[in-house]
């Protein structure tokens, strides 16, 4: 059977990527598409959408770790074949979304996932702590400088009231990233901790031509510290590598392309703490964190000195916020001064932002505004 460009998927058993996910829409979310009118939060965890046609879509959000076993998946999967038809969806802060079509269905919902114990804590909307998205940290990455699920359940721990409620002023968002390269989306989140090396990356000369291609490892260097350099391995001189440590932020790009050149290190590996970025555009424009504490020491299993910080700075901006305010927008209004006064944090100098592209970027937003003056200005 000849290709036909007009009708391409015409005889095609098979294709690249999964299945188009219209096919696993609930019905009700399926009939309605592109005619809802209006969301409302009902409860903590619990959201109503409201069609033009009439029909009604519930949600019970249900917080989760993002690490979880095949059984619990079965065990959502039961909870879903009961109430939703077989439907269910993941959020992209690691929530489970359980939904149904009428109003009469959502208590008996609520009362299945309660009679389970805490494993379907249901939260995570409207003024509350949602759920901490996180990397893989030492479970599965190669780059962490500090854990992702560890600190995360630990802090979630402290915060869980917060998180099974709405009394704060808005939403707060924390994220958590193991290293700078910050999949964890720690630098648009209200609070964020990130794993942060402080030395340099130890070089292997023994293995490095074995198991690196030098030009890569060298390219990969984002401030070009790593430069060619001969080394001595067994009284014979050998192509490789040095580092100029003055250069160096310490981000593991290096060792990403280059396995001799790790930089993991007990000691000098931790956490820092950033404050104040969202990604939503309402109020005010969207915001980059700030760093406000350098770093917190690796202490396992529970990170004490990093929960106490998340849990002091969520406090003190609970009490002091007004209502809708994020904690980027209460810390501008206030001034950081105050911020660090407020949160008894230490104003040192690796909290003074000189990220040298930052005049690229600022007023880059959907709520620019050209004036006269500007417009005059740009010709």
């Amino acid at each position: 059977m000849g290709y036909d460009p007009n009708n391409p998927m015409e005889g095609r058993i098979t294709d690249l990527g999964p299945p188009h996910y219209s096919k696993f829409l609930p019905p009700v979310i399926a009939n309605n598409k592109g005619k809802w009118l209006y969301h409302e939060i009902l409860e903590p965890g619990v959201l109503v959408h409201v069609s033009e046609t009439g029909d009604e879509c519930y949600t019970v959000r249900v917080g989760s770790a993002r690490l979880i076993s095949i059984e619990l998946i079965r065990e959502m999967c039961d909870i879903a074949d009961k109430h939703c038809d077989g439907y269910l969806r993941f959020t992209t802060r690691n929530n489970v979304e359980f939904m149904v079509d009428s109003r009469d269905k959502v208590q008996p919902l609520i009362d299945d996932l309660k009679s389970r114990g805490n494993k379907f804590p249901v939260g995570g909307t409207g003024a509350g702590v949602t759920n901490i998205v996180h990397t893989q940290g030492w479970v599965h990455c190669h780059t962490p400088a500090t854990d992702a699920s560890g600190p995360v359940k630990a802090v979630m721990d402290e915060l869980f009231d917060y998180f099974t409620s709405m009394t704060l002023p808005a939403q707060v968002r924390i994220a958590l990233a193991c290293c700078l390269n910050m999949c964890g989306a720690v630098h648009a989140s209200d609070i964020a901790l990130l794993g942060v090396h402080r030395k340099p990356p130890m070089i292997d000369h023994e293995r490095i031509t074995g198991v690196c291609e030098l030009p890569l490892a060298i390219a990969a260097c984002p401030l070009g510290a790593i430069k060619p350099a001969k080394a001595e391995v067994n009284g014979e001189e050998i192509k490789s590598v040095k580092v100029n440590v003055e250069r160096c932020m310490f981000c593991g790009n290096c060792y990403t392309m280059c396995p001799a050149m790790p930089l993991a290190d007990p000691e000098g590996d931790g956490i820092a703490i950033l404050v104040g970025g969202k990604v939503s555009n309402s109020r005010s424009a969207p915001k980059f964190s700030k760093m406000v504490i350098p770093f917190l020491p690796n202490n396992t299993p529970r990170w004490p000195e990093v929960v106490e910080a998340v849990k002091n700075i969520l406090e003190v901006y609970a009490k002091d916020a007004r209502k809708y305010e994020r904690v980027g927008e209460w810390a501008e209004r206030i001034g950081w001064e105050k911020f660090f006064e407020k949160c008894n944090i230490p104003f040192t100098d690796k909290c003074v932002d000189d990220y040298r592209l930052a005049y690229d970027t600022w007023r880059t937003t959907t709520q620019f505004k050209y004036t006269n003056a500007t417009a005059k200005y740009t010709g």
